[in-house]
């Protein structure tokens, strides 16, 4: 167990799950207060996972003509300057640029911090060490809730602090820069698409969880703000999630290490996140009952990106896994374009309670996949 190397790739990435913790709420609530509407905001989120899209076949190459440490510098400050910058841009215009390069280097620092932590695991232990990278980053999501009810989105304090905090990531990366892992690139881009169809389960799991998570996190404000709720208490309910994510992502790690069959496990957790959301529109003006759901809800759901990584490391190694593992988060990508989107239109059509309704849709294909390939996979056998 590589310890260094596990804990500098955890503690950089956590970092920058503050920062996006905060401003995933922070620029959804600027865009409602000028007044954009739900699907506008959540074509202006989606624009996230387009970028994620495009850096994912870019990770691999950049880190092996610069190494994995200063690929991961040099992404840490551009997203960074990339953030200040929507305070700077009066024009809605702008954010779409802005939301490329934000996430572009964000896609190619979590597929490399990812692939770091997977490289220093053993294979017996890998969802015990994902579970508390999971844990880790998750304190960071629920941190960044906490600081935006604690800021406020008016002024430059909310964008200024995401700076900071990001640009504090690129110290643990420095720390453990000689035992960066080092990614040894065969095949062609074929080859890195094909990654998405050897281990579907895996890779579903993350599209949805990519669509749940940026969509829920980007519209969620606007939701809690349509029935009723202050900007504050909605931004409570968004820590409410990543508190579970905390207390959470170790133990069902650490049971998905005992399963012969993880997928199993991803299947109990997308129906958890169903029963979720159809359970919320009855205690949706109840807060506590809200937070209590969401809590549950939010722990589970996240094992889905827990699990389906670990799911994934179990059946590559190698290059294999490098390539994998870029795959993975372009799947995550597809996910963020897909979610705000859904989700902005089914609120624009439905109202809230296309919120959970457009939520609960993303879990319910996932289920019809799980269970059919886990019904030709008894039929082989």
């Amino acid at each position: 167990m590589r310890w260094l190397s596990i804990s500098a790739a955890v503690a950089s990435i956590s970092v920058v799950g503050i920062a996006i913790g905060l401003g995933m709420p922070l620029l959804s609530i600027i865009l409602e207060t000028r007044g954009h509407s739900a699907s506008m905001i959540g074509l202006n989120t989606a624009i996230a996972g387009v970028a994620s899209i495009a850096a994912a076949p870019m990770a691999t190459p950049l880190a092996v003509r610069f190494g994995v440490v200063w690929t991961m510098l040099a992404m840490i400050f551009l997203g960074a300057l990339a953030f200040v910058g929507f305070y700077f841009a009066p024009a809605f215009w702008m954010w779409f640029p802005l939301r490329v390069v934000l996430h572009l280097a964000l896609t190619i620092l979590f597929i490399l911090s990812e692939f770091w932590i997977s490289t220093s695991a053993p294979p017996h232990r890998r969802g015990l060490v994902l579970g508390i990278y999971a844990t880790v980053l998750s304190l960071g999501f629920a941190a960044g809730p906490w600081l935006f009810a604690q800021m406020g989105s008016s002024g430059f304090l909310p964008f200024g602090t995401v700076f900071v905090l990001v640009t504090i990531a690129a110290i643990p990366v420095l720390a453990a820069w000689r035992e960066s892992p080092a990614i040894v690139v065969e095949g062609g881009s074929g080859g890195f698409i094909r990654y998405i169809w050897l281990v579907p389960t895996a890779t579903a799991a993350v599209l949805v969880f990519g669509a749940v998570e940026t969509g829920g996190f980007a519209l969620f404000p606007v939701y809690g703000n349509r029935i009723g709720y202050s900007e504050g208490d909605a931004a409570l309910l968004l820590t409410m999630i990543g508190l579970g994510n905390v207390l959470m992502q170790i133990p069902l790690g650490m049971i998905s290490d005992r399963i012969g069959d993880r997928r199993y496990l991803l299947l109990i957790c997308a129906a958890v996140g169903l029963a979720g959301m159809i359970l919320l529109p009855h205690v949706q003006m109840n807060w506590h009952l809200v937070a209590g759901l969401l809590f549950l809800w939010g722990g589970v759901v996240a094992a889905l990106y827990t699990i389906g990584l670990a799911h994934l490391g179990s059946q590559l190694s190698g290059h294999e896994l490098a390539n994998a593992n870029a795959a993975f988060v372009l799947c995550y990508g597809l996910g963020m374009v897909a979610g705000p989107q859904v989700i902005g239109i089914g609120m624009d059509m439905f109202g809230t309670r296309g919120f959970g309704w457009s939520l609960g849709l993303f879990f319910a294909a996932y289920i019809v996949l799980a269970v059919t390939r886990l019904m030709a996979g008894s039929r082989r056998a």
